[in-house]
C-alpha cells in the first residue's frame, strides 16, 4: 500500500543508448504513439534523465488535467493552450 492508500505502484526504467536528450524525447514519443493503447502504462509520467545523473530527472509531457478529464498530450515545455490530442 502506499501512503495514499492504494497499492503500489512500479516503474520500468528503460535504459537507452541515446545520446541526446532530444533522441530520448523522441524515443519517448515513438514508445507513447506505438503503446497508447496498454492501459498499464502512464505516458503522462514519463521522464528522462542521463545514465549517471538518474535523480535528475525533466518530465517529457505536460500531463495537466483537462476540463474534459483528459489530459494534456502535448510536451511539458509547449506554448499556448493544452490539449489532449
Amino acid at each position: 500500500m502506499t501512503e495514499y492508500g492504494g497499492p503500489a505502484r512500479w516503474i520500468v526504467h528503460l535504459p537507452t543508448t541515446l545520446t541526446s536528450v532530444d533522441g530520448a524525447w523522441a524515443l519517448a514519443e515513438a514508445l507513447r504513439d506505438s503503446l497508447g493503447h496498454v492501459s498499464a502504462i502512464d505516458f503522462g509520467e514519463t521522464t528522462v534523465s542521463e545514465e549517471d545523473r538518474q535523480s535528475l530527472r525533466t518530465r517529457v509531457w505536460c500531463d495537466h488535467r483537462l476540463a474534459c478529464g483528459a489530459r494534456c498530450t502535448r510536451r511539458i515545455d509547449h506554448g499556448g493552450m493544452c490539449t489532449a490530442t
